[in-house]
C-alpha cells in the first residue's frame, strides 16, 4: 500500500510499505477514506521536534472503513464507519476514566512517564505508524475508533479526528463563559476551531490574531475582530479596544512557530524521483534574529502577547505544540497579573462524541474551515504548499490514491 514515510529531517517520500495486520486482539485495521496534513507534521519533518524514527508513516487525522478486527473489540465490527482520534488511549486506567486521554499511562510502550502516544509521531510516542496512508492499524479499538453517523461526510468527519476538538479543547482549558472577551493567538485551522468553540461557548467577543490575509478572511468571517500583526502591535490594538483593560482568555493556537520566520522552505526537486518514491525538502524553519536558534531560547512571541493582552486574574490556554526542550516562559508578568495557565495535548476522545452530535445537530459544518483536498498521490506537492502558507491551503484533507480533486 502507499503511505508518507519519515526518512530524515527534510526528507518525506510517498511509498509502498507493507499493509497493516492484527498484532494484539484489541486492534482494528481500517482502510483509510481520508487522512489531512497538520501543522504537527510539518515539527517532524523541520526537525523542530526530535527522535522522529526513519521509517515511521507520517499524519495522525484519519477517518475510514474498519476491515478487521481483534476477538477483544466487541464493539465494532467490519463495515463500520470509524473517525480516529489522533491521540491513543487504553480507556481504562485512571487518567483516561477521568477524560484525561492523552496522559494514558498504557498506550505508550515506553511507560507511564513517557507523555501521550499518537500516531506518525517520534520516537517518545510510541512510535506508531500514521494515518496518512491507504490502511491504519489502530490499537485498543474499542476506545480508538468511534463510529459515525451516515449523515456525516467524510469531509466534516475527518475534522473530528484532530484539530476541531483540539480548538475546543482550547476553548474549554480557557473556561471561556457567556460574555467573555477572547483573544486566539494563531489562525489557522486550531485557531479557527477555537473561534468557532468559542462562539459555541457565547464568548461576547473574539479577538482573532494572525498575518496570513486568508486565515484573518476566515476568522473575520466566523465573526472575530481580526488584527493583523505585521500591521500593528496586536497588545496595543487589542488594550486599545477594551478600554485598557484586556481580554478575560488567551489562546495560544500556534506554539513554537511563533519564533519561526515567515519563510517557506527551500524547494523541492521535482526530478528528483526514484520510481514511486518522492522528497520533500522542507528545511528546518531558523529564529529570525538568530541562525543557530534552538528551541527554548526565547520565549515565544505569542506567549509574550497573550501575557501582555489578559487583563489581570484572566486565563491563558496553551494548545499550540512546543517541544519537550522548550523551557522558556514569561513567568514573572502572568504571576504578577495573577492569570491562571492551562495547556496540554488534546484528550481527543472525550471530546469526539460530543462534537459529533455538534455537527449532526447542524450547530457548527466544520467543512467550513477545510480548504483544499488533494489526492495521496500528490501529498508532497502538498505537504510544499501548506508549509509555504500558500492561499488556499489552510486545511489539507488527503483523499486515498485514485480519488481527490
Amino acid at each position: 500500500m502507499k503511505a508518507v514515510v519519515f526518512h530524515a529531517i527534510g526528507d518525506i517520500r510517498l511509498e509502498d510499505v507493507p499493509e497493516p495486520r492484527i498484532e494484539q486482539q484489541g486492534d482494528a485495521i481500517v482502510r483509510l477514506t481520508a487522512s489531512a496534513i497538520c501543522g504537527t507534521d510539518l515539527h517532524f519533518i523541520r526537525g523542530t521536534m526530535e527522535s522522529m524514527k526513519p521509517g515511521t508513516v507520517l499524519g495522525h487525522e484519519g477517518v475510514g472503513v474498519v476491515e478487521a478486527v481483534g476477538s477483544d473489540v466487541r464493539n465494532l465490527q467490519v463495515g463500520d464507519r470509524v473517525v480516529i482520534p489522533s491521540t491513543i488511549a487504553c480507556g481504562y486506567c485512571s487518567y483516561c476514566r477521568a477524560g484525561y486521554y492523552a496522559q494514558c499511562d498504557n498506550a505508550n510502550p515506553h511507560g507511564k512517564q513517557a507523555g501521550t502516544a499518537f500516531y506518525g509521531g517520534p520516537e517518545q510516542t510510541g512510535p506508531f505508524n500514521g494515518l496518512q496512508a491507504e490502511k491504519a492499524r489502530v490499537p485498543m479499538a474499542s476506545v480508538n475508533l468511534v463510529k459515525l453517523p451516515d449523515e456525516i461526510s467524510d469531509e466534516q468527519a475527518i475534522m473530528l479526528s484532530d484539530i476541531f476538538p483540539t480548538g475546543y479543547f482550547a476553548a474549554d482549558l480557557a473556561s471561556i463563559a457567556p460574555g467573555h472577551t477572547v483573544a486566539v493567538f494563531g489562525c489557522g485551522p486550531v485557531g479557527q476551531f477555537a473561534i468557532a468553540s468559542a462562539k459555541l461557548m457565547h464568548a461576547g467577543r473574539i479577538f482573532a490574531i494572525d498575518a496570513v490575509p486568508d486565515r484573518l478572511e476566515m476568522a473575520r468571517a466566523q465573526g472575530a475582530e481580526t488584527i493583523d500583526f505585521d500591521a500593528e502591535d496586536p497588545v496595543e490594538t487589542i488594550l486599545k479596544l477594551t478600554g485598557g483593560i484586556g481580554v478575560d482568555r488567551a489562546i495560544d493556537a500556534v506554539g513554537v512557530d511563533a519564533v519561526h520566520a515567515h519563510h517557506g522552505p527551500a524547494a523541492a526537486d521535482p526530478a528528483n524521483q526514484e520510481g514511486e518514491q518522492l522528497k520533500a525538502q522542507l528545511a528546518p524553519h531558523a529564529h529570525p534574529h538568530d541562525g543557530n536558534w534552538e528551541p527554548g531560547d526565547a520565549p515565544a512571541q505569542a506567549l509574550q502577547w497573550a501575557v501582555k493582552s489578559l487583563a489581570k486574574a484572566g486565563t491563558l490556554a496553551i494548545v499550540g505544540v512546543y517541544p519537550p526542550t522548550d523551557n522558556s516562559f514569561p513567568i514573572g508578568a502572568a504571576m504578577n497579573k495573577n492569570l491562571t495557565v492551562r495547556m496540554g495535548n488534546c484528550n481527543h476522545r472525550a471530546y469526539i462524541p460530543r462534537l459529533i452530535e455538534y455537527v449532526r445537530a447542524g450547530a457548527i459544518d466544520p467543512t467550513a474551515i477545510r480548504s483544499r483536498t488533494e489526492p495521496l498521490v500528490d501529498v508532497i506537492a502538498a505537504y510544499e504548499q501548506f508549509d509555504r502558507r500558500q492561499p488556499g491551503w489552510l486545511k489539507v484533507m488527503l483523499a486515498p490514491v485514485g480519488q481527490g480533486a
